[in-house]
């Protein structure tokens, strides 16, 4: 004893003189290299294709072997063919940001009639119309499907990697040659108007723009009146070829009411009067001469949206959106049947109505072409025949004329131009994929680069002969035939697509190097969390009686098993999918074995029946969470099944959750109430506990304004949507500093010290809640408060095991079970409050909680609390209370340092197992890189598991400052 006593004393006292410091940078050396692992890791994995810095000019034409267009010098200027002859004058383009394809398609297109179906009916009116040039198409997009990303693929033509879902919020100049790039630089005059994301991705290529904000999901109608405003004058002018308008109403209404909305429905009719008009304005101005004599308009969406609103994965809602196309010249020729896959029905007014299909790949390659224009120098789409032939199905190409007084059918001239259009786009595709793997550092492998060639010179052979046949067509006699073409566009379509399908296997180029690296360095942090823990196990027995053998419980084993079998589900898609249902059956395993233990041991029977009931109430805001409903609707309205008995009409769950919420709310001050009178909480931390009391006062007041009791004045709305937040938001900071002022200012005690950490405890978490609750609306309280019964048990239960005198278990396995059921929790609190890891799992308008403008640091910051709020801030500075409330029979000084080694090693269990879970994402990715969901499951879950490890170790090194120092 004494000789221990005196190492234990010793290290203790250089301990106390460094002010305990080596704490902090324990932490903050496991942080640097949790950081260094994932940044290497990340620059191996999340590597963005390489970009060219090559752009097509019109005099490459030259090399092609395709026919170049006359040259005209009586055409003006603008108008003249640069790699093809112009087939469209001009062009409207308006996207309707996440325009699900059954926006648009007739409700018998589906199996079930839905409410925001057949809403466009100007729409079905043109398509459906006798000799009309309308076709409504399935645009299917590449995912992710963020806008950027979309609006990126659609102007470059090629695939969106990953790595941009970063620069959502803040989109970077395209560098890239695109569609935007070739219309300015081809004299085209392009107008903008809308999303101003279309300003940063090309901010020098419009002639004139009108952008408006577009991060404020709770805006509906800013960027769409803004469009509308400048939309319809516009249409008169003369001033403009291409004429961009994007709206973002039904994006945003998605993402704040979702697609079975009242809001959803009304945009949706206030687009079809909007598109009645356009289309009015556009055809009385269609005849001989007219303005819009050679128009065609384009109505499409850049990606689809979940029935919730969520977009940016890859489920077939997201990818799935619309094109409609509208040519205002005369009915195209009919399409040969290996070309056409329309599909056709009768609409709800018995009207004859076909659809298509197209990539939105093909977008840029077939606007292009239409245009006259080059293609863009990356683009790997092919100009798609049914879009093509519906603005350019009469166009007639000068070279095809035949001088020997044959009359060649409409359709053979339609598929000589066209062959000739994808002559040019299999020439520059595979011109790009040369430059490309001669460029890049990966590239292409020798034997799909083979492949490739083969491809490519089989299609040239039988061009050879085709254009032998043309020229011969021109000169003499005709010998081509329909046969011959067909076997033509066969072959070059055969190429693209498999170059297409090739880079969408083997685009992202994956450095394993480097991914090993951040693999090996995170392994290390590993090492260094168990032998600091296993150091300071024997720190601890020293300050504590020997004797007994060494034991480990089966409660210990259960949670090393729990730790590693979440980790190891990580290499399922669909555990990872289900990750929120894993966590809760595993806390209730652990609850189940805690209520055994009690039962046995006749003690604390109240908390462990207490733990196991509020466990499937977790289970059950799992499920209402992942159903990313609004924040004011905690229960399902998209479930009616779930309320048998009940009239749909009548408002009852949104009164019982708004009771239950209130209830919830006055709970949770009464605890900090009580908290006050606890004989330590004096001084700063009482004045930090009674703020939070008041900023659950403005909280309920906000909530009463949303009911009839008030009427619904611009102050009221005023009141509860701006000044009760930021007024939260302030006293939020003044808690936090005065808990700053109480470190820096206060007197360290000698004696109680687990006092003085329940009371820093509870202000901290305190300062926090009531941001953190405003944030996550009425539901905040809810699990608040779940939150707080479920830690208040498990701190209980860890005093239900005195160790018995033979016995002598090492502090860290004492400390392993409750530790892992606080992170299992912390896992269920994330995917309660309405989040799960894609990026359509971010409630995008808590950032706007108290804001209408945007501003990228202040919102970023407010989605940071609200996704991690109650899931990894709340935990970590609650952490020391496993500690604190339990005080082994020793020395008041040893229990003292016995304190501070055992809440050191506690904070190093819970960064042990968020490190571990983060080894298992990343094997999981480097597993599964080139899994079809790679970017739509994996990388988002390796990417918030990344910001959830870095977040946790930081806050790890904030609470080392507040609770050692």
């Amino acid at each position: 004893m004494s000789k221990s006593a005196a190492a234990c004393s010793v290290w203790w006292k250089s301990v106390n003189l460094g002010k305990r410091r080596w704490v902090f940078m324990v932490f903050l050396g496991i942080l640097i290299l949790h950081g260094l692992a994932i940044l290497v890791f990340t620059r191996g994995f999340l590597l963005t294709r390489t970009e060219l810095s090559q752009y097509s000019q019109c005099s490459e034409i030259q090399q092609s072997p395709c026919f170049s267009p006359p040259q005209d010098d009586k055409m003006v200027n603008h108008s003249k063919g640069c790699w093809t002859k112009p087939a469209v004058g001009r062009l409207v383009i308006l996207v309707l940001d996440a325009l699900r394809y059954d926006f648009v398609a007739p409700s018998t297109f589906f199996e079930e009639k839905k409410p925001w179906m057949d809403r466009l009916q100007v729409l079905h009116k043109l398509a459906s119309r006798p000799g009309s040039s309308a076709k409504i198409f399935k645009a299917i997009a590449d995912p992710p499907t963020t806008s950027l990303q979309r609006l990126k693929g659609l102007t470059t033509g090629g695939l969106p990697t990953f790595v941009d879902v970063g620069n959502s919020f803040g989109a970077p100049a395209i560098v890239e040659d695109n569609l935007i790039y070739q219309m300015a630089k081809n004299g085209k005059r392009v107008v903008m108007m809308g999303d101003d994301t279309w300003v940063q991705l090309f901010p020098h290529h419009f002639n004139i723009s009108h952008p408006f904000p577009s991060f404020n999901v709770k805006d509906l109608d800013t960027v769409d009146n803004g469009c509308i405003e400048h939309l319809f004058p516009y249409l008169y002018k003369e001033d403009w070829d291409v004429l961009i308008a994007h709206f973002l109403g039904v994006d945003h209404a998605g993402h704040i009411f979702g697609v079975d909305s009242t809001e959803m429905i009304e945009k949706l009719d206030q687009y079809n009067g909007i598109l009645e008009k356009v289309v009015d304005v556009l055809e009385s101005q269609s005849g001989p001469g007219g303005l819009h004599e050679n128009t065609l308009l384009l109505v499409m969406g850049d990606h689809g949206q979940t029935i919730n609103g969520d977009h940016g994965g890859g489920a077939p809602e997201e990818v799935e959106t619309s094109l409609f196309a509208l040519s205002l010249q005369k009915h195209p020729s009919s399409l040969p049947s290996e070309t056409d896959s329309s599909s056709c029905r009768l609409d709800m007014e018995k009207r004859t109505i076909c659809t298509s299909s197209i990539e939105q790949l093909d977008f840029a390659a077939t606007v292009t072409a239409l245009l006259g224009i080059p293609y863009p120098f990356g683009s790997i789409g092919r100009v798609n025949p049914e879009l093509y032939a519906l603005a350019a199905g009469t166009w007639n190409l000068d070279i095809f004329t035949s001088k020997s007084g044959l009359n060649l059918s409409r359709l053979e001239r339609w598929m000589q131009n066209y062959v000739n259009a994808l002559c040019i786009n299999t020439w520059q595709v595979k011109r790009y994929i040369d430059v490309y793997s001669a460029s890049s550092v990966i590239g292409f492998s020798d034997k799909d680069l083979l492949h490739v060639s083969n491809l490519y010179a089989q299609a040239h052979d039988i061009w050879l002969h085709t254009k032998e046949a043309l020229l011969k067509c021109k000169s003499e006699h005709c010998f081509t035939s329909l046969p011959q073409l067909k076997k033509q566009v066969e072959a070059y379509s055969n190429f693209l697509s498999s170059v297409a399908a090739l880079a969408r296997s083997k685009w992202t180029e994956f450095n394993l190097k480097m991914m090993g690296t951040g693999f090996c360095i995170l392994v290390l942090s590993l090492f260094v969390h168990i032998f600091t823990i296993k150091k300071l196990d024997k720190l601890c027995s020293f300050c504590l009686p020997h004797g007994g053998k060494f034991v480990i419980s089966f409660e210990a084993i259960f949670a090393y098993a729990a730790v590693l079998i979440r980790a190891f589900s990580f290499l399922s898609n669909s555990f990872i999918l289900e990750e929120g249902k894993v966590a809760s059956f595993l806390l209730a395993t652990a609850g189940m074995l805690q209520l055994r233990h009690a039962i046995v041991k006749k003690k604390m029977l109240v908390e462990g029946f207490l733990f196991v009931l509020v466990v499937p109430l977790l289970r059950f805001g799992i499920e209402l969470g992942q159903s990313k409903q609004a924040v004011n609707s905690l229960f399902l309205k998209s479930f009616p099944s779930w309320t048998i008995g009940i009239d749909e009409a009548t408002n009852l769950w949104i009164y019982v959750a708004d009771i239950l919420s209130f209830l919830a709310l006055t709970i949770l001050a009464y605890i900090l109430y009580k908290s006050i009178s606890y004989s330590s909480c004096q001084g700063i931390f009482k004045y930090v506990v009674v703020g939070s009391i008041f900023a659950s006062f403005l909280i309920a007041l906000a909530w009463a304004f949303d009911g009839d009791l008030f009427s619904p004045s611009t102050m009221v709305v005023d009141i509860k949507a701006y000044w009760i937040p930021r007024i939260i938001y302030v006293i939020g900071l003044l808690q936090l500093l005065l808990l700053a002022i109480s470190q820096l200012c206060g007197k360290e005690k000698t004696s109680g010290w687990e006092e003085d950490t329940i009371v820093k405890a509870t202000a901290m978490l305190s300062a926090w809640s009531s941001t953190i609750i405003i944030l996550s609306g009425k539901q905040g309280p809810l699990f608040a408060l779940a939150a707080v019964i479920q830690g208040w048990c498990i701190v209980r239960l860890i005093l239900s095991k005195p160790r018995a005198k033979d016995d002598c278990t090492e502090s860290s396995i004492s400390y392993s079970s409750p530790v892992t059921k606080w992170s299992l929790l912390a896992v269920c609190l994330f995917f309660c409050t309405g989040h799960w890891c894609a990026f359509d799992g971010l409630r995008y308008a808590a950032a706007f909680v108290g804001f209408e403008e945007f501003n990228l640091f202040r919102q970023a910051v407010l989605l940071t609390i609200d996704t991690f709020g109650f899931s990894h801030i709340l935990p970590v500075m609650g952490l020391p209370l496993l500690v604190a409330f339990r005080r082994p029979e020793v020395q008041a000084e040893k229990r003292k340092q016995l304190f501070f080694f055992q809440l050191c090693q506690v904070y190093l269990i819970y960064g042990l197992i968020m490190a571990t879970t983060m080894t298992l994402t990343i094997i999981c990715v480097t597993i599964q890189r080139r899994h079809l969901m790679v970017w739509g499951l994996f990388a988002p879950k390796f990417v918030f598991d990344a910001v959830g490890l870095l977040l946790t170790d930081f806050f790890i090194c904030f609470a080392s400052l507040y609770y050692f120092a």
